[in-house]
């Protein structure tokens, strides 16, 4: 089977979107990219993550074809595609419809420095141009939103991280989600203390170097 790890690892990890309340439903949608074949494993278009096996997962090429698989692939592959075309430090992408994200995205706010964990990500996350569901515009919109950055939100939608792998793709979705919690409930009582831009930078580095994010590009 072409791009058979892959193909398990989109499987597994569509099923953690729901297990992590990332995503309801048929929300969200996952891709890893082989670099060296030039090709890309990507979630099918309205499957149950539970009932998708292996061979449901489409493999596509950096142009947009798809060259295995016989499902449709997600709707969203272009916003997918433009971060493997046009950026060398993503090999995997998560997009989520996680509740507190994407009630920061419906305010078209950004997430600021609340917690010193959004440094697994940036300094602040930022909030993209809104575009209609898989289009390209939206694919734009986000990747300008997330140059710089492991992650953004996605106005009036969700969210999206990525990652040299699959595994660091889904924690950082996950981390930046808690912080997007525990800023909105903070808003809800008072005032959030952001931290300043030289602790962040700190954490960038500290993170850099304990938790091995070495594509995390400085700001």
């Amino acid at each position: 089977m072409l791009l058979e790890q892959e193909r398990i690892d989109v499987v597994n990890y569509c099923k953690k979107l729901i297990t992590a309340g990332l995503t309801t439903g048929t929300g969200g949608n996952i891709s890893i990219l082989n670099r060296e074949k030039g090709l890309y494993a990507m979630s099918p278009s309205g499957m149950d993550y539970f009932e998708t096996q292996p061979e449901d997962v489409v493999v596509m090429d950096l142009d947009g074809n798809v060259v295995d698989g016989k499902r449709k692939p997600s709707s969203e592959h272009a916003l997918h595609r433009i971060f493997y075309t046009d950026r060398d430090d993503l090999d995997a992408i998560v997009h989520t419809h996680s509740t507190y994200c994407t009630v920061i995205a419906t305010l078209r706010e950004p997430l600021p420095a609340s917690n010193y964990l959004i440094a697994f990500a940036g300094p602040e996350i930022r909030c993209g141009e809104y575009a209609s569901y898989g289009t390209p515009e939206l694919a734009k919109a986000t990747f300008e939103a997330m140059k710089d950055r492991q992650a953004a939100l996605m106005a009036n939608h969700g969210m999206v991280a990525g990652a040299r792998t699959i595994a660091g793709a889904f924690n950082i979705a996950d981390q930046i989600e808690q912080c997007a919690k525990v800023y909105v409930l903070a808003r809800a009582i008072g005032k959030p203390v952001i931290l300043d831009e030289d602790e962040m930078e700190r954490m960038m580095v500290r993170f850099r170097d304990d938790y091995g994010q070495k594509n995390m590009k400085k700001a």
